[in-house]
């Protein structure tokens, strides 16, 4: 199930519609109310969340799933206004693994949304993955630092995973907005620095394994911090 929230009427009709016919169940919220008393009874699969709301805004509805252990690790895509490079940051920074600019086609929502989902749902036989203190059991998408377990937002697992799986290589911030959030982004590459920080902060005392390589990028393995 995804739901939507989006206060514009023909936008979220024709967005219910589209998912509805692309054989992805919706259902559309008006503003933040109606999804927190959604979220009550079910916790959907995904959730789509437009930017600009009445009340409670598509932001403040992001910040608070991730401080939830229990949503900190649903897929959201923000909707935001065209053009405006500032608040899809603020998305991104926030916790946010997609997001579309408007005006934006119907197919492109539905082929993005499945994508989302398929990279939340890992096929079933892909490796756990071990490192320190860390471990990484992909299918079931949880996280232990020293055999506690932890909660990580989708973004943080996969960009977790993508480090472990490459041990000492070292990524770009350019290489990893590709590979972890599979688009090129044209402007400030700071949400990376920002999930980085945040989820070394999560791994705790292990957060140390994950290396700032100056001038070049990220790595987790052995030196080579600043």
């Amino acid at each position: 199930m995804i739901y939507l929230v989006e206060d514009e009427k023909e936008i979220r009709e024709l967005v219910l519609y589209t998912l509805n016919n692309s054989g992805l169940p919706a259902k559309g919220f008006e503003d933040g109310r109606g999804f927190w008393q959604a979220m009550a009874k079910e916790e959907p699969d995904l959730a789509l969340l437009d930017i600009m709301l009445p009340g409670e805004d598509g932001l403040a509805i992001l910040r608070r799933l991730r401080s939830s252990p229990k949503t900190a690790g649903l897929p959201v895509i923000m909707l935001t206004a065209k053009g405006s490079e500032y608040d899809k940051v603020l998305g991104l920074e926030n916790g946010a693994d997609d997001y579309l600019a408007k005006p934006f086609g119907m197919m492109e929502l539905a082929a993005r949304t499945k994508a989302l989902l398929r990279r939340a749902r890992p096929e079933k036989g892909l490796k756990s993955l071990a490192l320190g203190d860390i471990c990484v059991n992909i299918p079931g998408h949880r996280v232990s630092v020293g055999g506690k377990e932890i909660s990580l937002t989708l973004k943080e697992f996969d960009l977790l995973v993508c480090l472990m799986e490459n041990k000492g290589a070292v990524f770009s911030r350019e290489q990893l907005l590709r590979r972890v959030w599979g688009f090129d982004y044209i402007g400030e590459t700071r949400t990376v620095d920002t999930h980085i920080l945040t989820l070394r902060g999560k791994l705790l005392s292990a957060g140390e394994l994950i290396k700032t390589v100056r001038g070049l990028g990220y790595k987790i393995g052995e030196g080579g911090s600043e």
